[in-house]
């Protein structure tokens, strides 16, 4: 079955990166929460998915420039009056839920990976008992390279459309197989059965990111991709929840009652009240396999 990944906690349904929505999807009925981290200055990792503050909170500057102080004094967008998590305090929320972590290793401000970090993060994960629930993922291969020195644990390699582009399918198919990597990340808009078939040919997983409204939703279902991410997990769930029961009435014998398992409503969720998520406006690099390695565009 396909998986589920609440992406940054929900961001629109909850904003970005939010305690209460990290909260939420620690309750949902999803297979995963996809998440970001960053260090601070003083050592903290912080959960947060750019590497400033200054897009979705009230404060700015490069988090690995602010002690931990300065980054909780910042207020999240949309956030009601939240503050930035720990990596230890998003573990907290997940310890006793049976949803599995989704982290994706960012890099600074500039495309560079942070020096020494990638241990840091698996060593926190290992010390609070959560190791063995996560799966790494990245835009950028040198930080792939680097948790395959430091853990066991799947990696994904998140391919962005200027990289699939550029180096073309059998190029990133043969660099996944090259490092050992298992599993491969296209944005939603570029999935199709063909590319999927490649993939997975290969003996590759393959799976989605940015599946963010219904068309989007149904169409990782309808492929049968191994997980994607999404900004709506209440809307993914009830349609997985829709397609599950119609399945099953397809099944019931004749005279059964076609009522049962009727899925939940989709009236009453807001499917075209939130904008849709469009593809970032960064500047590909020239030359997309360095952009690969160190901070592929995205």
């Amino acid at each position: 079955m396909t998986r589920i990944a609440s992406h940054r906690g929900g961001t629109l349904e909850f904003g970005d990166s939010t305690p209460q929505g990290f909260a939420a999807t620690a309750r949902m009925a999803v297979d995963e929460v996809e998440f970001d981290v960053h260090p601070t200055a003083d050592g903290a990792i912080i959960v947060h998915h750019d590497a400033t503050l200054d897009r979705t909170t009230d404060r700015s500057g490069a988090i690995a420039g602010l002690t931990l102080a300065e980054v909780r004094e910042a207020r999240i967008n949309y956030g009601a009056g939240g503050c930035p998590l720990t990596l230890e305090e998003l573990c907290s929320l997940y310890a006793g839920s049976p949803v599995a972590l989704r982290c994706e290793i960012k890099p600074d401000d500039t495309g560079t990976p942070y020096p020494d970090f990638v241990p840091r993060v698996v060593a926190l994960l290992d010390q609070q008992g959560l190791l063995s629930r996560t799966t790494f993922t990245s835009f950028l291969l040198d930080s792939l390279d680097t948790l395959a020195e430091v853990t066991t644990r799947p990696r994904l390699w998140l391919v962005s459309p200027a990289v699939l582009r550029q180096l073309g399918v059998r190029t990133v198919i043969a660099l996944a197989r090259q490092r050992q990597i298992p599993e491969l990340g296209v944005h939603i808009d570029t999935a199709d059965a063909a590319l999927m078939a490649a993939v997975t040919d290969a003996g590759l997983a393959f799976g989605c990111w940015a599946a963010h409204d219904a068309a989007q939703i149904t169409r990782a279902f309808d492929l049968g991709v191994k997980v994607f991410t999404t900004d709506r997990p209440s809307l993914a769930l009830a349609l997985r929840d829709r397609d599950r029961d119609a399945r099953a009435r397809a099944l019931q014998p004749a005279g059964s009652d076609p009522k049962a398992g009727q899925a939940a409503s989709l009236d009453a969720l807001p499917q075209d009240a939130l904008p849709k998520d469009t593809l970032p406006t960064e500047a590909v690099p020239h030359d997309a396999l360095r952009g690969a390695m160190r901070g592929g565009v995205r």
